[in-house]
């Protein structure tokens, strides 16, 4: 189990990870680009990460034959939903707090990089609030 402390500045590596593939690749490419682009920024400041982390849906005990995908996972703790969209919509929100409660965990991130300042495009999602 991780420390609040610990998820924090792992939290804060994964927002400036994101600046500096913003201000390499900046925006308008599809989501695969920043996925990428992310998850090696993620391996150059070694930090464990998974790519495209497949989450069962269980129900009353049974596992359904439905899995999700989780674009970039950190330290099987925090999830990084990728989006390049003109606008983050609710549906991209939703779609990151059911990864949330799916996998059982806290934090997450979802980060719009069709923006032209980032820090308008990340969004800090804790499951539990």
């Amino acid at each position: 189990m991780y420390t609040k402390d610990h998820l924090e500045a792992l939290a804060k590596e994964i927002v400036n990870a994101s600046f500096e593939v913003h201000k390499n690749m900046g925006p308008g490419l599809l989501e695969s680009v920043y996925e990428y682009c992310l998850s090696k920024e993620l391996a150059l400041r070694n930090i464990a990460h998974t790519t495209q982390q497949k989450i069962p849906l269980e129900y009353k005990g049974y596992v359904l034959s439905k899995d999700f995908y989780i674009d970039i996972f950190v330290n099987g703790q925090i999830i990084i939903e990728i989006k390049a969209v003109d606008i983050i919509a609710p549906v991209h929100q939703a779609q990151l707090l059911s990864y949330l409660k799916l996998a059982n965990k806290r934090l997450g991130f979802l980060i719009n990089f069709n923006v032209p300042l980032l820090k308008n495009g990340i969004r800090r999602i804790i499951n539990g609030y």
